[in-house]
């Protein structure tokens, strides 16, 4: 990358201060709030009661709705615990120490979330309720490695040399996202190949794919919510001697 970008992203990112970040944050929760409960609740609406019943799976099939944006959302969570981290190691950004922590704790619920749902899922499908599928392993070491972030940013009484620990192991971690990716063009496995996100057109009938798009959409926002509500309350807590934080 161009050093001169570089130069300019480190600029830009060092006039996030706690202090404005704090402020930034609390004027878009609400928003995150209200759209996150339109989105998951209409795309639920249509989900459990107006999308038709699949014929194979019959409306065991509706669970989709929970674990699909699970799953997305325990990928898309790494992604930014990944990319906070990055910023955090090479710039030592406070703000996004915090954002990265954040989004691990968020992240590991969501997969903890794709975990059961999808093993729900199975046992009318597969007859079990856990297969050492490819794609449920890797899925299950993102939660161990969700888990050890936490526990590493946790087991320093300094917190800047915690949330270091815990960003090397994020970045060290991210390895496995595209192995959870790609994992059923891989291997031979139990667990389906993409139906919604595919180079030719979605193999789902479009009245079961849009109340899917919805509640990924909604989920989304509630993550968005999630990590901002904790990044601020963290970095007030981190901040509490500063004159802004007493104001407050």
């Amino acid at each position: 990358m161009d050093y001169k970008l570089l130069t300019m992203f480190k600029l830009l990112f060092e006039k996030i201060s706690p202090k404005k970040f704090y402020y930034f944050a609390t004027s878009l929760i609400p928003w995150a709030f209200l759209f996150s409960v339109i989105f998951i609740g209409y795309g639920l609406y249509l989900g459990l009661f107006r999308a038709p019943t699949d014929y194979q799976q019959g409306d065991a099939f509706r669970i989709i709705y929970v674990h699909v944006p699970s799953a997305w959302l325990s990928l898309f969570a790494y992604t930014s615990v990944f990319i906070c981290s990055l910023i955090s190691i090479i710039w030592k950004i406070k703000v996004f120490e915090v954002l990265s922590i954040a989004s691990a704790k968020n992240g590991a619920m969501f997969t903890f979330l794709a975990l059961v749902t999808g093993s729900i899922w199975g046992k009318p499908m597969w007859g079990t309720w856990w297969v050492w599928d490819a794609r449920l392993t890797s899925e299950l070491i993102l939660f161990f490695i969700y888990l050890s972030i936490i526990f590493l940013y946790h087991a320093y009484d300094d917190y800047r040399k915690g949330a270091k620990a815990a960003n090397i192991l994020a970045i060290v971690g991210f390895v496995n996202i595209p192995i959870i990716h790609f994992s059923v063009e891989w291997w031979n496995t139990l667990h389906q190949g993409p139906s919604v996100m595919k180079f030719s057109s979605p193999s789902i009938a479009s009245e079961m794919l849009y109340p899917l798009i919805y509640t990924a959409v909604g989920f989304t926002f509630y993550f968005i919510l999630a990590v901002l509500m904790s990044a601020r309350n963290t970095l007030l807590e981190r901040e509490k001697n500063t004159s802004w934080a007493k104001s407050i």
